[in-house]
């Protein structure tokens, strides 16, 4: 069942990276993480937004969260620069199966490969890359 479910993730995310105005990639983060824990879910999903961050862009960064507009998810976050609120990444985190997997998404100029091998060892979970 849940590589089954896992597929559906990734086609949807693949949906979602498809050809706009930017060329995006993007990974799945699969936590052990339940609604009990979400204050390290969201020291998780700030890491990971920061490692994006480093592969991405040399300007500095910062997150837009839910939660500071009604018009943007509660479980979604930005990283922006902090000149000009330039897109440097995005991820929505989502409760399957009693746990939080995380999916973020980012410009397809990134270092993929880094972007994947610095998230794994910074997070010890799985980690499932996919490209646009």
């Amino acid at each position: 069942m849940t590589e089954t479910a896992d597929a559906d993730l990734y086609r949807r995310v693949e949906a979602l990276l498809e050809p706009g105005d930017i060329q995006l990639n993007g990974l799945v983060l699969h936590t052990d993480l339940t609604t009990e824990e979400e204050s390290v879910l969201h020291e998780r999903t700030v890491a990971v937004g920061d490692l994006i961050a480093e592969h991405a862009t040399e300007e500095d960064t910062y997150i837009y969260s839910g939660n500071d507009d009604p018009d943007f998810g509660l479980n979604q976050h930005q990283g922006l620069t902090l000149t000009g609120d330039e897109f440097v990444w995005e991820c929505q985190q989502l409760l399957r199966d009693g746990t939080y997997d995380v999916v973020f998404y980012y410009e397809a100029s990134a270092d993929q490969a880094a972007i994947l091998e610095a998230v794994e060892a910074e997070t010890g979970d799985r980690v499932v890359g996919i490209e646009g």
